[in-house]
């Protein structure tokens, strides 16, 4: 029998459902998606995103585009259209040549690497 992969709950003692048990993965891929809204509300009220805020808008548009069903060279296409230099703080831009996320596409796990993603 096989492993469950996803999330899990775990019950009380009383069979009440305490909380979805989440894989450190997992937990890793729901801050990414929780910082990349962030940043995405910041924006919109005209706010420029720092670094981790640009990082992780890059990176939820990735694994959101995989998960999609893009490919790998439509989101190394697009992940430079994401953000300009006016959506982000001074110097930001520099401090991320490029962004590597490992996405699941329907046919597996595969690098995307986006260089330059803020011009």
């Amino acid at each position: 029998m096989a492993a469950a992969t996803g999330p899990r709950t775990a019950r009380s003692e009383d069979g009440e459902v305490d909380a979805v048990q989440l894989t450190p993965h997992e937990q890793e891929r729901l801050l990414i998606h929780v910082a990349a809204d962030v940043a995405a509300k910041r924006r919109e009220r005209g706010l420029k995103l720092n670094h981790p805020e640009a990082v992780a808008l890059l990176t939820s548009h990735i694994l959101e585009g995989a998960r999609d069903g893009r490919t790998v060279a439509e989101l190394m296409a697009s992940g430079r259209k994401v953000l300009t230099r006016d959506d982000v703080m001074d110097g930001v831009p520099e401090m991320i040549p490029d962004v590597q996320v490992e996405a699941t596409f329907p046919d597996g796990t595969k690098l995307v690497t986006v260089h330059d993603p803020i011009v």
